[in-house]
């Protein structure tokens, strides 16, 4: 059985995209970068130890697989996690305007024997951004609770003048990668004529 250890509901429907049915576990895991950890090395990090909490949770369920996954915004070197509150959001996307981030989303799976691991790295150019503009996207609550203060799949996709990489992994979860590696696990996405029949 396949467990998704997020509580992530953007994690939930891009997972459910691949026509897979899962088990959700919820985990409160800190997040927090440790001195000297590159930000490619602490998602990853991160990823792996949702992975391993969700997977300490259902080790008794015969066959568990679990997958945990991670995405931070990246801007010189400097990782732009959830914002704390509306002015930290506010902050964050001024620093955002008129710049190239990094969209970086690592994934994990693990069962009892092994684990293995994608890391996807996404280019994202954003627009100068007005105060206006950031006010208005503030206040519509769509910045809280996303890393950089944004959601790609909202209001924010038309701040977006360039996106070299993978659009999935900006959301959360890297489809292609994800759907590669539960193959690795025996877990097979269905055939989409099959997902359409269902």
């Amino acid at each position: 059985m396949l467990y998704l250890a997020s509580q992530s509901p953007r994690r939930a429907e891009l997972l459910t995209r691949l026509g897979l049915s899962f088990g959700r576990i919820d985990l409160d895991i800190p997040e927090h970068r440790q001195p000297g950890e590159a930000a490619v090395e602490y998602v990853r990090r991160v990823a792996r130890e949702k992975a391993g909490a969700g997977l300490l949770k259902v080790v008794a369920s015969p066959g568990a697989v679990v997958l945990g996954a991670d995405t931070e915004v990246v801007l010189d070197d400097e990782v732009f996690g959830k914002p704390r509150d509306e002015t930290d959001a506010a902050a964050m996307l001024r620093r955002l305007s008129g710049r190239t981030h990094l969209a970086v989303s690592a994934v994990s799976v693990v069962n009892a024997e092994r684990e293995a691991q994608a890391l996807v790295a996404t280019e994202v150019s954003f627009a100068e951004l007005g105060d206006d503009d950031i006010a208005a996207y503030v206040a519509s609550g769509e910045a809280m609770g996303k890393a950089g203060a944004y959601g790609i799949q909202g209001r924010a996709e038309q701040f977006v003048t360039r996106l070299a990489g993978s659009y999935s992994a900006v959301m959360g979860l890297p489809l292609y990668e994800t759907a590669k590696l539960l193959r690795e696990f025996g877990i097979h996405a269905p055939a989409p004529a099959a997902i359409a029949a269902a």
